[in-house]
C-alpha cells in the first residue's frame, strides 16, 4: 500500500546540471545585457525612428506632433552640397589611417615580436599615445600643424622639405591630413598590440621547419606570417574601420569640417544638423547612414569569420 502510494507522487525533477549551467550563464551576461539594452539599443531603435520624422526646434518648441515623412529627410540630406564632400572626406579619411595605421602597426609588431632587451619598454612607451584622450591629442596635433610655430613646418623646412609653411589646417588641400596624422599616431600602437597577439600564436615550431627547408626571411613572411596572421588581421581591418569611419571628436576639435567643408565627415555632419540647425530629423537621417555603413562591414566581417572557421 505504502508502496504504490510513494510510486503514484509526482516526480519533482530540477533543471539539471545543462539547465543551470544555462540560467548561471543568463544571470552573468543578464546586467550587459540590460546595459546594451538600455544604453546603445534604446538610442539605436530612437534614432531610427527619428529619421523618419519632421523633428525640428519649431515643433519641438511649440510642443507639436512629430509628423512621419517617410524617406523625405534622407532625400533632403542626399540633395545637400555637404553630403558629397561629407561622404567622400569619410572615406578617404578612413582608407587612409587604416593604410598608414595598419602598415606601421604590422612593422612595430614584427619590430616587437624580436627578442632585444628593449622590446618591452619601447612597447609600452608606444602605448602612450593610444591612452591619452583624443581631445588632448587634437590639440596637440593643432598646434604641431601650426603655419606660424607648429614644428611639423620647423622640422620640413630645416630639412629642405618645404621653403615656406605650410597651412596645414587652414589650406583646403592639405587640412584632411592633419586629422589623418593624428588618428594614425592614436591608432598605430593598438594594431600594433593586436598583430603582436596574432604573431604570438604562431608556433616557433613551423619557422624552425621553414628554415631547415632552406626559407629565408622574406619568404617565411609571405608564406607563413600573412596566412597565419590573416584572423588578426581581419579583426584589426574591421575594427579600425569602424573606430575610424565614426571619427568626430577629432575632426570637431581640430578643424571643425572646415574650411569650407574641406574636412567635413558624416558625423561632424550629423552634429551641425542637429545640434547647430537644429533639424534633428535630418541629423538622425545622416547617422542612420553612417550607422548602415558600419553594419555592412560588420556583416561582411561575420561572413569572412565564418568562411576561415568553414575551411
Amino acid at each position: 500500500m505504502h508502496g504504490t502510494q510513494r510510486e503514484n507522487r509526482p516526480v519533482r525533477r530540477g533543471l539539471g546540471q545543462t539547465g543551470q549551467e544555462r540560467l548561471a550563464g543568463f544571470l552573468f551576461i543578464a546586467p550587459a545585457l540590460l546595459y546594451m539594452l538600455a544604453l546603445i539599443g534604446y538610442p539605436i531603435v530612437y534614432n531610427f525612428l527619428l529619421g523618419f520624422q519632421d523633428v525640428s526646434a519649431f515643433n519641438l518648441a511649440a510642443g507639436e506632433a512629430r509628423p512621419f515623412v517617410g524617406l523625405a529627410n534622407y532625400r533632403t540630406v542626399l540633395a545637400d552640397e555637404t553630403m558629397g564632400p561629407a561622404l567622400r572626406n569619410t572615406f578617404f579619411y578612413t582608407v587612409c589611417c587604416l593604410a598608414f595605421q595598419f602598415t606601421l602597426g604590422l612593422l612595430f609588431a614584427l619590430l616587437f615580436h624580436q627578442k632585444f632587451s628593449l622590446a618591452q619598454p619601447l612597447r609600452g612607451l608606444l602605448v602612450v599615445s593610444w591612452m591619452m584622450p583624443v581631445t588632448v591629442t587634437a590639440l596637440l596635433f593643432k598646434y604641431m600643424l601650426s603655419p606660424d610655430s607648429g614644428i611639423i613646418n620647423i622640422i620640413l623646412m630645416g630639412l629642405g622639405v618645404i621653403k615656406q609653411p605650410v597651412g596645414w589646417l587652414v589650406d583646403r588641400s592639405t587640412a584632411l591630413y592633419g586629422p589623418i596624422m593624428a588618428n594614425t599616431w592614436i591608432g598605430v600602437p593598438f594594431n600594433m598590440l593586436l598583430l603582436t597577439t596574432g604573431l604570438t600564436s604562431i608556433p616557433e615550431e613551423v619557422y624552425e621547419s621553414a628554415s631547415l627547408e632552406g626559407a629565408g626571411p622574406f619568404q617565411k613572411f609571405l608564406r607563413i606570417t600573412l596566412p597565419l596572421l590573416r584572423p588578426a588581421i581581419l579583426a584589426v581591418l574591421v575594427l579600425g574601420f569602424v573606430y575610424t569611419f565614426k571619427v568626430f571628436d577629432l575632426i570637431f576639435v581640430m578643424t571643425g569640417g572646415g574650411p569650407v567643408n574641406a574636412t567635413e565627415v558624416l558625423a561632424t555632419f550629423a552634429y551641425k544638423l542637429s545640434f547647430r540647425f537644429y533639424y534633428f530629423g535630418q541629423g538622425a537621417a545622416v547617422a542612420n547612414i553612417l550607422f548602415v555603413v558600419l553594419f555592412c562591414v560588420a556583416l561582411v566581417y561575420l561572413r569572412l569569420i565564418r568562411t576561415e572557421e568553414a575551411a
